[in-house]
């Protein structure tokens, strides 16, 4: 089944396309290597990640870009002309960051289904910080990687100090922040930035097989330990530990965990309900 956000568009920012509890979206500007510089995107993925939170059917999620790009990050000519969210006052300016942009990773954070990102080629500055929202990132061969702000003397203004060094760790993401540096597949992968690396044609049907490998668990299993997951990033052990125990006891009471349960005492393959 397929169906489309944006539909205000001529063509789709979003395209999304489903497979049973999977969900395959794409950005779809590959002219502008899947730039993010309109509110109307940047409202796309924002509407998309609450949408498919209140959704209980949908298990997991894909990401990836069409064309040869997975995103590039904000519109350069765009900053060059002072439109869109790179014009006004600097108070504008200020604002438009605030109610736009990082939208996207408040969105992407508060998302409860786990994202695969499915990287087809180059993620740059808000790119790259995009992927690094996912919870999961499979590259494609050729693919690369920059945390490039500086090299336009701005810095990362989406996220991306907060979310790159929890993925690579500080003395890492310090050298591609403040280099501005790209990074090919076999140095993502040594950093950790990425979990595999496909040959091109791959890339997508690995990133789903991985997707509908995390959807044939209970989903309200996975969407709570993706919250424990991302709320013990902040979080001391004692108040992770009482979350967790409260979590525990809501998954305890599901059908589904009960029928795991049977399923694997009597050796077959649970059928789950979602209930």
């Amino acid at each position: 089944m397929t169906c489309v956000l944006g539909e205000g568009f001529v063509e789709p920012f979003l395209i999304i396309e489903r497979d049973g509890p999977v969900v395959t979206a794409t950005l779809n500007r590959p002219n502008e290597r899947n730039a993010i510089s309109e509110q109307e995107h940047i409202d796309a993925i924002s509407d998309f990640c609450a949408q498919t939170t209140r959704d209980a059917t949908i298990k997991a999620v894909v990401l990836t870009g069409a064309g040869s790009a997975f995103c590039a990050g904000g519109n350069v000519k765009n900053m060059r002309d002072k439109k869109s969210m790179f014009g006004g006052t600097p108070y504008q300016i200020r604002n438009g960051y605030r109610s736009g942009i990082q939208q996207i990773p408040l969105a992407l954070y508060e998302l409860e289904v786990p994202v695969v990102a499915a990287i087809n080629g180059p993620a740059i500055g808000a790119g790259l910080d995009l992927a690094c929202m996912c919870d999961v990132r499979i590259a494609a061969e050729g693919a690369i990687f920059a945390e490039s702000f500086v090299k336009l003397g701005i810095v990362p203004g989406d996220g991306g100090a907060w979310l790159l060094p929890r993925v690579i760790g500080m003395a890492r993401a310090s050298l591609m922040t403040l280099t501005g540096d790209a990074i090919d597949t076999a140095k993502a992968l040594e950093y950790g930035l990425v979990s595999e690396v496909v040959p091109a044609d791959q890339l997508l049907s690995t990133a789903q097989k991985i997707a509908h490998r995390i959807a044939a668990n209970p989903g309200h299993a996975t969407r709570l330990a993706k919250r424990l997951l991302r709320e013990g990033q902040d979080m001391k052990l004692g108040p992770l530990l009482e979350l967790s125990a409260a979590y525990q006891a809501l998954a305890h009471h599901t059908a589904d965990h009960h029928e795991a349960v049977s399923a694997f005492l009597e050796k077959r393959k649970p059928e789950f309900t979602g209930e």
